[in-house]
């Protein structure tokens, strides 16, 4: 038997449709604005000189992120972090690369060195979030490769998982460790 399907958080891809089909339009009036405000010339020179700078920083980044990668790879840790690096300068590189200036200010958050690991972080939030929603096992990865299993449980005072809650409880000892050892 299969189990129902949670109802709530279907309202991200009609919100992706909407900005999909609205973004041209919002590009088109500010290109329209700034030749208007600096001149045609000024304007194509600039939406010009972002795209040769996107594709010089994801061939940069790329390159940086591709040696992460693989060194991850190679060391036998789980290349979560350079995994998501790599995809964000992709599309970083691919929204620098297409005429904007919306699309460009995306990218190069995605693209920038000391950008990146806030766009990382909120990436990684929002993954999380919504696999909690849909009931999936969240896990917390440390440092050292260990990874943490929990779950989402609802806040019993307002029945929602929003915010931090305190469980109390004991800590047991887990397989393979001994009783008393700090953690």
């Amino acid at each position: 038997m299969t189990q129902p399907r949670p109802r709530g958080g279907g309202w991200i891809l009609p919100l992706v449709m909407v900005g999909m089909v609205a973004l041209p339009f919002l590009e088109i009036y500010l290109i329209i604005q700034v030749g208007q405000l600096i001149g045609v010339w000024w304007t194509l020179a600039i939406l010009v000189g972002e795209a040769l700078l996107g594709a010089w920083l994801m061939r940069r980044e790329g390159t940086r992120a591709w040696k992460a990668l693989n060194g991850a790879f190679a060391s036998g840790k789980m290349p979560t972090g350079e995994l998501a690096d790599t995809a964000l300068i992709l599309v970083g590189g691919v929204l620098l690369v297409m005429p904007g200036f919306v699309t460009d200010v995306f990218g190069l958050l995605f693209l920038l060195p000391f950008t990146r690991p806030l766009a990382r972080k909120v990436l990684a939030y929002a993954v999380a979030r919504r696999m909690s929603r849909l009931g999936m096992p969240t896990g917390y990865a440390r440092r050292d490769g260990s990874v943490i299993e929990g779950e989402t449980v609802p806040d019993p005072s307002t029945g929602t998982a929003e915010g931090p809650v305190v469980i109390s409880g004991e800590i047991e000892d887990g397989p393979g460790r001994p009783p008393g050892q700090q953690r």
